[in-house]
């Protein structure tokens, strides 16, 4: 991206409207004007004749998006500053929009997609993946809780994948995310030129089917007996014991290793709000409930530390407080799901 470039592109090519996400030495993250950017463009085009389908992609070879601008919030956080809460404000009624816009809405899911990036791709009608999509919900890594409603699509996932996803803040492959429904067709790479010739001329239900392909069998998938066992307890304690209990040099406990490397706050506040997510009816409720934990956790030690440790230092040795599961209780999570002072987010439910 030169200087003169903004860091989301939107225009209108052949009733084609296309948003680029712009930023490609950071990986595509979002940062406020860029959210902005693309609810302006996709208000303006869904009374657009002109446009008959929407395209998201992004700029570079690296991914989509990689998240939100993680620095930014870092320095708000440290500050105590509230720039982040109107960010996220803005961020969650955008990824509310895209999963009821009035026309289709194609996301390239290629390469890296994180946290904010699966919020502006994952909730769009049509969700394409590659073989070099990574996806995630890292978030409980650096000490704080999915959000852009990853909270009610991971909790409508097979039996307990989302719950694993969620917890062990790992990566997905494209496979993967087909099968937990983060996305619905795989397209190889080299074929996205001609997906995106094809939107000039075809519905995008035509095009995508004369570009997608049968996607690899999802290595998720082949251990979901044990993940269920797992993953369906009541509480981040039992599901590590659960997951010790197979035994060295299994993938369960491979699984309880990563889980404990996780902010132990943040994986409890996770667990209830998957759980609570599971029985909200609409996506908005869903990300009404995502406000107030991003609120909470906004002043949570345990968000600056991780990004410290994570990001800016890279030591990987962050310091949580508490620094134990059996140290967080019922109240301090209970304080991640109270209205905020600033006020709820307040998105309309949608009718079920």
């Amino acid at each position: 991206m030169t200087a003169a470039e903004p860091s989301a592109l939107t225009r209108v090519e052949d009733r084609v409207g296309r948003i680029t996400l712009n930023r490609p030495r950071a990986i595509n993250a979002l940062d406020h004007g860029m959210v902005r950017a693309i609810s302006e463009a996709l208000t303006a085009w869904a009374t657009d004749d002109r446009v008959d389908t929407v395209v998201l992609d992004g700029s570079g070879e690296r991914g989509l998006c990689a998240g939100g601008d993680i620095r930014s919030i870092y320095d708000d956080a440290r500050t105590g500053g509230s720039a982040s809460l109107a960010f996220w404000r803005d961020e969650y009624r955008l990824n509310a929009y895209i999963a009821r816009y009035p026309k289709p809405y194609v996301a390239v899911m290629d390469g890296l997609v994180m946290g904010g990036g699966i919020g502006v791709s994952a909730h769009g009608s049509h969700r394409l993946v590659t073989e070099r999509t990574r996806i995630g919900m890292p978030e409980v890594g650096i000490g704080f809780t999915p959000d852009v409603g990853g909270t009610y699509l991971l909790s409508r996932a097979p039996g307990e994948l989302g719950t694993y996803a969620a917890l062990t803040a790992g990566q997905l492959s494209g496979a993967d995310a087909i099968h937990v429904g983060l996305a619905d067709h795989y397209v190889p790479s080299n074929k996205l030129p001609a997906l995106v010739a094809a939107l000039a001329t075809m519905p995008p239900d035509a095009a995508v089917t004369s570009v997608a392909e049968a996607p690899p069998t999802s290595p998720l998938a082949d251990r979901r007996e044990w993940i269920d066992a797992c993953f369906s307890a009541d509480t981040v304690e039992e599901i590590v014991a659960r997951l010790r209990a197979a035994g060295p040099g299994t993938e369960a406990n491979e699984a309880a290793d990563n889980v404990l490397a996780n902010s132990p706050t943040a994986l409890k506040v996770t667990l209830r709000a998957l759980r609570s997510a599971a029985t909200l009816p609409t996506l908005e409720a869903a990300i009404d409930q995502e406000y107030r934990m991003a609120v909470a956790g906004l002043r949570s030690p345990d968000f600056a530390e991780g990004i410290r440790a994570q990001i800016v230092d890279k030591d990987r040795s962050p310091r949580w407080s508490p620094r134990t599961l059996e140290q967080v209780d019922d109240a301090l999570v209970d304080r991640f799901f109270a209205a905020p002072d600033s006020g709820d987010l307040g998105l309309v439910p949608a009718p079920v």
